[in-house]
């Protein structure tokens, strides 16, 4: 299996003044930020993925979030350019782009510029972002999915036609033909992650991307990925373990009480505070009205309804004792090293898919401790799971 960590990237302090109510007030305001901390915070992640490299992980993870401490990525373009000139073969595993809030063109030249100067190790993810970057941004949050789907119309023109022309609702383009087009040709490897909507499933096997499935209930995940599997069928295509990727929690300690120890104070103030941030409403203002009635979720069976959406309060109460709940219980996978590698094996071939991406160190993690983790991680784990192959995908 090949093996990727993700790395969020965030702003290297917590805001410790914020922690009673778990709300961090958003929008965050300048006197809060100090550039001496997120200049630290880039060389640090920097130095992380020299490491990464030098141990043999096959990429890192990135994303692309705005107006937020809960990540520093606003580029993952320029992150992984800049990446590339520190390490030698570690790929880049954009989870993404974020199309409907940009210009197409300039994001396939920019990806394009990144492959170049990587030498061919962009993995192009692409996703639609929070209802925070289209308030950021100005875009209408109806026009998302209309602006995500011509977006990504408009970059496999720029990176495969000879000339590109496009007239549509959103972008026009007369005679464009961009330089540099990528170093993997005609494009590099697609990839898109899994909320779970119908529409995004069917986009993916339509258009013949690879997906990245988060750690969602069991029952979930076999709606999903059945669905990906005959979706992808009907296209003239059968679905195989490398076009899937399981995204998952992994830490590695020499027991699960250590890892609990040493890693749930972040893990809370990610999951407490961090996560949310720009996506709830304060405390004692009236609640954010629901969403209107959808049909994404018609495919999946009616007893795995229930966890097909989140529900960002109930995440935000989480304590201690749910942590060591969830982890002696194996809904994490934290302890040591051959426990984990034997649960993240499990899960991967529960969902048929031949790599794993780990979420390993989120909120804040000291420097020394994601360094000391990365090292744990490569040294114990990575070999395990290297050697590992997922061959079939229980439900194609």
């Amino acid at each position: 299996m090949k093996v990727y960590l993700w790395d969020l990237l965030p702003y290297g302090a917590q805001f410790d003044q914020y922690k009673p109510e778990k709300y961090l007030p958003y929008p965050l305001p300048r006197s809060h930020f100090d550039p001496e901390i997120a200049a630290r915070t880039y060389e640090q992640h920097l130095e992380a993925w020299q490491e990464m490299d030098r141990l043999g992980f096959d990429g890192v993870g990135l994303n692309e979030h705005h107006t937020t401490p809960h990540g520093l990525m606003n580029g993952p373009n320029m992150m992984a350019a800049v990446g590339a000139q520190h390490t030698k073969n570690l790929k880049f595993l954009m989870l993404g782009n974020l199309l409907p809030i940009h210009n197409p063109l300039r994001v396939a030249e920019d990806i394009a510029m990144a492959d170049c100067l990587s030498r061919g190790r962009v993995l192009a993810g692409f996703a639609r972002g929070l209802q925070r970057e289209y308030r950021a941004y100005n875009i209408p949050l109806s026009e998302s999915r209309a602006r995500f789907e011509e977006a990504f119309d408009v970059i496999l023109k720029a990176w495969t036609e000879e000339t590109m022309s496009h007239e549509g609702r959103f972008w026009k383009y007369k005679d464009v033909a961009i330089w540099p087009r990528p170093y993997q040709q005609p494009h590099p490897p697609l990839y898109v992650p899994f909320t779970g909507s119908r529409e995004t499933i069917e986009w993916a096997a339509k258009h013949d991307l690879s997906a990245v499935i988060p750690a969602f209930h069991r029952g979930l995940t076999e709606d999903m990925v059945t669905l990906f599997a005959r979706a992808t069928e009907r296209h003239g295509r059968r679905l195989t373990p490398d076009r899937m990727i399981y995204f998952g929690d992994a830490y590695v300690a020499a027991s699960a009480d250590d890892a609990i120890r040493e890693y749930s104070p972040w893990f809370l103030y990610f999951n407490q505070i961090l996560w949310h941030h720009g996506s709830i409403a304060a405390p004692g203002a009236p609640p954010e009205p629901p969403p209107p009635p959808s049909t994404s979720y018609d495919y999946v069976r009616p007893e795995n309804r229930p966890f097909a959406e989140m529900d960002r309060e109930k995440i935000r109460q989480i304590t201690f004792a749910d942590v060591e709940k969830r982890v002696h219980g194996g809904q994490l996978s934290w302890g040591p090293a051959k426990e984990v590698a034997d649960a993240l094996i499990a899960a991967a071939e529960h969902a048929g898919c031949n790599a794993v991406l780990l979420n390993t160190c989120n909120g804040v993690v000291p420097h020394e401790l994601f360094m000391e983790q990365i090292r744990r991680v490569g040294r114990e784990l990575l070999p395990r799971l290297h050697a590992h192959q997922v061959t079939r995908v229980p439900y194609a």
